[in-house]
């Protein structure tokens, strides 16, 4: 992969936009957009956008998840069913 392929002006955004956006939703790769030679933005595609927000979802239940084991705030499988099971027949009473 060569990302300078993935850099682009935003002199170029505003006159090649349509085939920006082409290039970026074929290759599913950012492209970092720079303004006076510094980076300003990342353009990316819907798909992977949203792929990417999954991705950082899980990894903050995992990272609660481990926080919850060091601080022993667990129960174990058992326990939870049998909160589920006592829900399930209160609810149906």
């Amino acid at each position: 992969m060569n990302i300078t392929k993935d850099i682009k002006s935003v002199t170029y955004l505003k006159s090649r936009a349509a085939d920006l956006l082409e290039q970026i939703n074929d290759t599913h790769r950012p492209v970092i957009i720079t303004q006076n030679g510094e980076p300003r933005a990342i353009l990316q595609d819907p798909q992977s956008y949203e792929h990417m927000r999954n991705a950082i979802g899980l990894l903050k239940l995992i990272s609660q998840g481990e926080k919850n084991i060091k601080s022993e705030k667990v129960k174990t499988q058992r326990e939870v069913f049998d909160i589920i099971e006592k829900k399930l027949k209160e609810k149906n009473r």
